[in-house]
């Protein structure tokens, strides 16, 4: 298979200042060459199951309110979901909600591999080098993942507007619940949690090296505009901050 003509992954101020480092695995619903649209329809491929909608506007403000370095996907969710390990079925998944995905119906040995090296690989590579290089200069970093999630799913409503997830360390994750902006509708592993193998990225990166780390959940009606992206942002920077600040005191 031949590697698309544009990277998979954009790094943009790696040298930020700020602790945080955040990561928005979902950020695109491109469609790049070789993989093109995968026998989609185009109303599938500006629907939730191919992107986080709002995702990469509210990490792009958290990025600049917080001077943090942020790494964000380039490619859908569809063609390869960065926040999968390559051996789970959701990485390609041949179905979505309602949606089935044609390009990924049966996919070989071969084809899942190439995928793989060529998104899943780069991707992961990348957001590794940015956190080691700082781990080396300290203080460690933090990893904060930033996702969206749609208002009913399998048409059932979901109230939940700001869900805060947490792999095997829920320390951070607590204290962003402790802190979270008045008015929101805030919980603890809501609408997901770990046991739904959504938080792949923190495990990968952030368990094993001990960096505290959470995953934001954003219901996307609430940032469906970049104004309302960068008002969410603008309520979420302090209470990270806020957090990080109670999460190191108390150890």
């Amino acid at each position: 298979m031949a590697q698309p003509a544009q990277p998979v992954v954009t790094a943009t101020n790696p040298e930020g200042s700020g602790r945080f480092v955040i990561c928005c695995e979902h950020a695109s619903n491109g469609f790049p060459a070789p993989w093109g649209n995968l026998g989609l329809s185009s109303e599938a491929m500006r629907a939730h199951i191919a992107w986080d909608p709002g995702a990469l506007g509210l990490a792009q403000a958290l990025a600049k309110l917080l001077d943090a370095p942020l790494v964000q996907a380039n490619v859908s969710r569809l063609i390869y979901d960065l926040n999968r390990p390559p051996h789970s079925r959701g990485a390609m998944a041949e179905q979505s909600e309602i949606y089935s995905v044609p390009g990924n119906a049966g996919l070989d040995a071969e084809a899942r591999r190439a995928r793989t090296e060529a998104i899943y690989v780069p991707f992961h590579a990348e957001l590794r080098a940015l956190l080691a290089r700082r781990a080396a200069s300290g203080p460690l970093p933090v990893l904060v993942t930033v996702h969206s999630f749609t208002p009913v799913w399998h048409g059932r409503p979901r109230m939940v507007e700001f869900g805060i997830i947490h792999d095997a360390d829920p320390r951070l994750a607590q204290a962003v619940l402790a802190h979270a902006p008045a008015g929101l509708d805030a919980r603890l592993n809501e609408p997901y949690a770990a046991v739904d193998e959504v938080t792949h990225t923190l495990a990968l990166h952030a368990t094993p090296m001990g960096f505290l780390n959470v995953m934001l959940e954003l219901r996307n009606d609430l940032i469906a505009s970049a104004d309302a992206q960068e008002a969410m942002a603008a309520r979420l920077a302090p209470s990270l901050t806020a957090a990080l600040f109670a999460t190191e005191s108390e150890a």
